[in-house]
């Protein structure tokens, strides 16, 4: 399944600013015009029901609202297409017990940064294809 990055919409949830701008960069790089960002997670769920982006990319820790209580939130949601929008975390913490709580949430991906343009690339398509 070919992937249009032109047409994508994403979502970026990240509360550090350099990050969010590097990430930015990154789908750029990859044709993505339609980012839209958010620098925590209640922000973030907010951002998903306004945009209704195609995939969601998003830290784990933050404050006041982390990655698991948004991926959380959103799995929760009653309206119909929103709950099921692929996310996938950007995060540096590659501790089995956070991957299995994320697993456990029905995250749809798990990149640890910092992250480069194609494990970027390679996870975006293999999130939407599969």
């Amino acid at each position: 399944m070919a992937i249009d990055f032109k047409t994508l919409k994403i979502v970026i949830i990240e509360d550090e600013n350099f990050i969010r701008v590097l990430i930015r960069r990154l789908l750029h790089q990859l044709g993505v015009e339609h980012i839209y960002e958010a620098s925590e997670g209640g922000a973030g769920l907010k951002e998903v029901v306004r945009t209704r982006p195609d995939i969601v990319l998003c830290d784990i820790h933050m404050e006041p609202m982390d990655g698991m209580t948004f991926l959380e939130k959103l799995r929760a949601l009653p309206m119909a297409g929103l709950k099921e929008t692929p996310v996938v975390f950007l995060t540096a913490d590659s501790q089995q017990d956070t991957v299995l709580l994320a697993k456990k949430l029905t995250v749809n991906g798990y990149l640890v940064k910092p992250v480069s343009l194609t494990a970027l690339e390679r996870r975006i398509i293999g999130t939407l294809s599969g």
